[in-house]
């Protein structure tokens, strides 16, 4: 009974702290994930020392960063995804490159070890879908060609930020296989092919059958079956388990308003992922920043983070004119869960340090920061006689 009372006494503490300055972010206009980042960092072992990792709260975390990519994934449509055209193509590419070149450069020129280099550059290259497409819905720019680039890049680049740390994960994992990691590779760029161009599909067949069951919910149960089945698939193909529940989303994303599934599974991801985030935040070492250079370190790698993403998705985007290439840049600059991921993976792994762990974390946090105030100052100007934003075809 006691530790069932130490066990229920820390998971309200994390959920309420975390939604608390969740709110209170969002009332300053701000994300609400950094809320919930520093709800974690004030609970943990630096400052209060009233939360500690346990199995439970980590296992807690895990299924909420699942159920967050999960809910994604049911906001983004496989024909979307393919009809954004080769702009958004050339966009994710370039803002893939160039971020982790440039974080893998600066570390090894700053003599981090090889591991520690390749998982900061790879928590450098994806882009948080929700964070801007929030930041694009509230200005009113959803429909306009450069948001639909924006979101479309996006997407494709948090799949080929899921491709780059399956693979850094199976490097940080011991000696170089060079078949093997070929091998990762090909599997999951394959994987998450067949599941965008046959998901859809294959899911749609199924209605007629799940709408003959009995069970209440029963299209939500399939959901969560499938999301669990996907990402216990990822894990044996030697994938993150968060790359199959994205691909399951995905998946169900067309049939998702029918079956009214985002509004079954977004409050199951807003029980669950606050847990990822505060743990993510009770593991953030402040004292480390004692260490020599580390803030220095910081600094270096967030600027890097910001400029090499406006410059790659910036050059990607040029034919648009240079207005909208710089906004496009500049959406594209928050890291949000994704980046906070790969710190989590790198931590689990043992494959970066508590020092590294925390650059990652404060580049997550000042990118998501950052992006949407210079989102809003380099937006167009609403039309004056109707108050709308200017729309523009794809």
């Amino acid at each position: 009974m006691e530790h069932s009372g130490q066990v229920l006494l820390e998971l309200f503490v994390m959920f309420a702290a975390g939604k608390l300055l969740a709110e209170v972010f969002e009332r300053l206009r701000q994300p609400g994930v950094a809320g919930e980042l520093l709800a974690g960092v004030l609970l943990g072992p630096s400052l209060l020392a009233i939360i500690n990792p346990s199995d439970l709260t980590r296992g807690l975390a895990e299924i909420g960063a699942i159920f967050l990519l999960f809910t994604v994934g049911l906001e983004t449509k496989p024909r979307d995804l393919l009809a954004v055209g080769w702009t958004a193509v050339l966009v994710a590419i370039l803002g893939v490159m160039l971020p982790f070149l440039a974080g893998f450069a600066y570390m090894r020129a700053a003599s981090n070890s090889m591991v520690e280099s390749i998982f900061v550059g790879a928590a450098m290259v994806a882009t948080s879908v929700g964070i801007t497409a929030r930041v694009l819905a509230d200005a009113g720019f959803l429909s306009t060609r450069m948001a639909r680039v924006i979101l479309g890049a996006a997407v494709l680049d948090d799949i080929l930020g899921m491709i780059v740390l399956t693979v850094v994960s199976s490097i940080s994992t011991g000696k170089i296989n060079y078949v093997s990691l070929g091998v990762v590779t090909v599997e999951a760029i394959g994987f998450s092919l067949l599941v965008i161009f046959f998901g859809s599909g294959l899911v749609g067949r199924m209605r007629p059958a799940v709408a003959r069951l009995r069970a209440q919910n029963s299209a939500f149960i399939l959901s969560v079956i499938l999301c669990l089945g996907l990402s216990l698939a990822s894990v044996y193909i030697g994938m993150a388990a968060i790359i199959g529940a994205f691909l399951a989303g995905l998946a169900l994303a067309d049939h998702s308003e029918q079956w009214r599934l985002h509004l079954n599974a977004h409050p199951v991801s807003e029980f669950l992922s606050p847990f990822f985030f505060v743990l993510l935040g009770v593991q953030v070492n402040l004292r480390t920043f004692l260490q020599p250079g580390l803030a220095v370190m910081l600094v270096v790698v967030c600027l890097l983070a910001i400029v090499s993403k406006v410059i790659g998705c910036g050059l990607g985007s040029l034919r648009l004119g240079w207005k909208d290439a710089l906004r496009i840049g500049v959406g594209m600059v928050p890291r949000g869960e994704v980046g906070l991921i790969v710190a989590a993976v790198g931590l689990q792994l043992h494959t970066i340090s508590e020092g590294v762990y925390t650059v990652v974390i404060g580049m997550s946090l000042a990118t998501t920061l950052v992006a949407p105030p210079l989102l809003k100052i380099l937006m167009p100007k609403k039309n004056l006689l109707d108050g709308t934003a200017p729309h523009e075809a794809v």
